[in-house]
């Protein structure tokens, strides 16, 4: 489990009554939470439940119908392009799959945040994501391709290139999907030592239990849209709701859902 024993920071992001809609239907329904300063906060939720969606809007990929995302205390659906890239800059990413490129090398791809964001000469580059390739157990592999990474490495590979930039807000999207439990737990225990070093805040979706109860300082639950709770990890686990017991079992009533409105979730990608 996460033992962050500083204490919690002021809020890097704020989500403040989102409410977005795919056609005339509600996808999130007034959500609301926060995430501070050196704080892990692992979104999970069953298939449909809207944490993939409400990732896409903390990384201001679309513009909320109601409500807003704040990032550093800036509504980032108000800012214009210059500003935005300034906020882009603080903020790094760990896409589902890693994300890539594969006519790339491994060093090439953890460049690219530093390409198009700096000005920074070609060497202090490629010494910068030898540093990070460092940090993530990869130091000698950056000449390697992508295909030539296993499943883990490409994963630590791509927790390099979001790193690269040194943020002060990290966002993984299903960390640990695809990989064997020892991978996977070694994965976690990165993420710890990274927030730990750093104290970056850290925002992971996952529907993983086992690594949310790991690394998570506090857990958002969603189902079907909707906020079941925000908390420890203790809280979660004694929770009375019984929804969130459906979850935590995972029960056939909590991945019953209606199938139309299913396939247009899966449509929208609101896993």
């Amino acid at each position: 489990m996460s033992v962050n024993t500083q204490q919690q920071g002021s809020p890097v992001v704020e989500v403040r009554n989102l409410v977005t809609y795919y056609g005339t239907r509600k996808i999130l329904d007034d959500i609301s939470m926060n995430v501070c300063e050196g704080e892990i906060m692992v979104i999970m939720g069953g298939s449909g439940s809207g944490k993939s969606t409400l990732l896409r809007y903390m990384l201001g990929l679309h513009r909320p119908d109601e409500g807003e995302v704040r990032l550093f205390g800036r509504d980032i659906s108000r800012l214009g392009g210059r500003e935005w890239q300034e906020v882009r800059r603080r903020i790094g990413v760990a896409f589902q799959g890693g994300a890539l490129f594969n006519s790339m090398t491994v060093g090439e791809n953890v460049r690219l945040p530093l390409r198009e964001h700096t000005r920074l000469d070609e060497n202090t580059m490629r010494i910068m994501s030898r540093m990070k390739l460092e940090v993530v157990n990869l130091s000698g592999f950056e000449h390697l391709m992508p295909a030539q990474l296993s499943g883990g490495m490409v994963k630590r590979a791509a927790l390099a290139r979001a790193l690269v930039m040194d943020p002060e807000i990290l966002f993984f999207d299903e960390p640990s999907a695809g990989l064997d439990p020892v991978v996977a737990a070694d994965l976690d225990k990165l993420i710890l030592r990274i927030r730990d070093a750093t104290r970056v805040a850290i925002v992971v979706v996952t529907h993983e239990l086992e690594s949310a109860f790991e690394i998570a300082d506090r857990i958002t639950v969603l189902d079907r849209g909707r906020i079941l709770m925000i908390g420890t990890v203790d809280e979660v686990r004694n929770s009375d709701n019984a929804r969130v017991r459906n979850l935590l079992s995972r029960t056939s009533e909590d991945i019953e859902v209606d199938a139309e409105d299913y396939l247009q979730r899966l449509t929208e990608g609101a896993d």
